[in-house]
């Protein structure tokens, strides 16, 4: 089924940054996995093409598209290579730059969005800590304030970019008293004294993506670093998931589809028994079936993109996509490791990475049982 939510502009952009992709990011990929994460040249050839831009007014040097379906054209064109990819460059660009965006006043926004588009400066959002999890309205980082400065002081860990970041938005409490209420936005230059990566975790998958551990001990912020209004920061976090979760799902999908591709291929050419594995009926049925899944999933994908487009999209909905799209890509996955039996669970090929990469995503962004319970919740149960 032909998809008609994108128009001759969004496919010229795609063009664009395939070639990209084919021309600066596909021939590095396994320094990246040496390095366990991306380098800076990419952040500085994928901030030279204005893909680090999207959501940044053209007055600090991005592009402000305002249309979310260029996010979605780069998220679904990342997908396609690696998890990774739309990892990384989703938390910068399409996470934590939008609260510099909304949150900002004209002097921070001057100080942080032009370097954020041209890639000079890599973000990362610390949310999650240690027994936290998905529970963020508990956490136990705090900041106090010291005369004109905020002293910060907690923990954070799985921070996607947390390794290589340069300014990291930091969520910590500032009224314990008021609990939910009483979360502030702080974003912290990691060059401050007090600051330091703990350790670059070592992963299931995504071995390219430099997920960290945080520490702040004493770390001194002055108001200027403050992003938003004190002790609302919970509800800006609330705001932002949606878009989060929305990434999220197109990520899914999009490697999900990529993968699946490459597996009915793969199932034309391999020969077993005389003839093509395609050709049995188990695995015409399978594919059959795992083909209509993906279509079916892109359809209602589709919609959410262009609900948020119109800033339309619901927290439940995306919470809907988010859990839903997971689940799908984890059990496409799962097959496409079968058709390719024994060569499906070696790390040269593509569909063995792919399964590990994959299988964060029913945890991340929220994990698909809390996504249920947002769900359930909006039922009145």
């Amino acid at each position: 089924m032909k998809r008609d939510i994108y128009d001759e502009d969004h496919e010229a952009f795609r063009a664009s940054v395939k070639q990209f992709l084919d021309r600066e990011v596909t021939p590095h990929l396994e320094t990246y996995a040496g390095n366990h994460g991306l380098d800076r040249d990419f952040w500085l050839a994928a901030g030279k093409q204005g893909f680090l831009g999207l959501e940044i007014p053209e007055e600090y040097g991005g592009s402000d598209a305002g249309d979310y379906r260029f996010n979605a054209v780069l998220t679904e064109e990342l997908a396609k290579v690696n998890m990774t990819l739309p990892s990384c460059v989703g938390i910068h660009a399409d996470i934590t730059v939008p609260y510099l965006v909304h949150l900002t006043d004209d002097a921070q926004k001057a100080r942080w969005l032009p370097r954020a588009a041209t890639g000079e400066l890599v973000t990362a959002i610390g949310m999650t800590e240690p027994g936290g999890g998905s529970d963020l309205a508990n956490l136990r980082t705090t900041a106090v304030r010291d005369g004109d400065d905020w002293v910060i002081n907690g923990s954070k860990t799985f921070i996607t970019n947390g390794g290589s970041a340069d300014l990291v938005l930091v969520a910590a409490r500032t009224s314990p008293e008021k609990k939910a209420k009483g979360i502030s936005l702080f974003a912290v230059d990691t060059t401050l004294e007090g600051f330091s990566v703990g350790r670059v975790l070592d992963k299931v998958g995504q071995d390219d993506s430099d997920t960290a551990e945080l520490s702040f001990e004493d770390v001194r912020v002055s108001n200027d670093d403050l992003v938003g209004p004190l002790d609302t920061g919970f509800i800006s976090m609330m705001q932002f998931l949606p878009q989060e979760r929305l990434g999220s799902a197109i990520t899914n999908l999009a490697h999900a589809k990529q993968i699946l591709e490459e597996t009915v291929q793969y199932a034309k050419d391999r020969q077993a028994f005389g003839r093509p594995i395609g050709s049995f009926q188990n695995t015409q049925f399978l594919l059959a079936d795992l083909v209509t899944r993906v279509d079916v999933t892109q359809a209602f994908v589709d919609q959410c993109v262009v609900a948020h487009t119109r800033k339309e999209l619901t927290p439940v909905d995306a919470a809907k996509a988010k859990w839903w799209t997971s689940q799908v890509q984890n059990d496409v996955l799962d097959h496409c490791v079968q058709v390719h039996g024994g060569y499906g669970y070696m790390n040269e090929y593509r569909v063995a990475r792919a399964w590990r990469d994959a299988r964060v995503t029913k945890i991340w962004a929220g994990s698909n049982e809390i996504m249920k319970m947002l769900i359930g919740r909006d039922l009145g149960l």
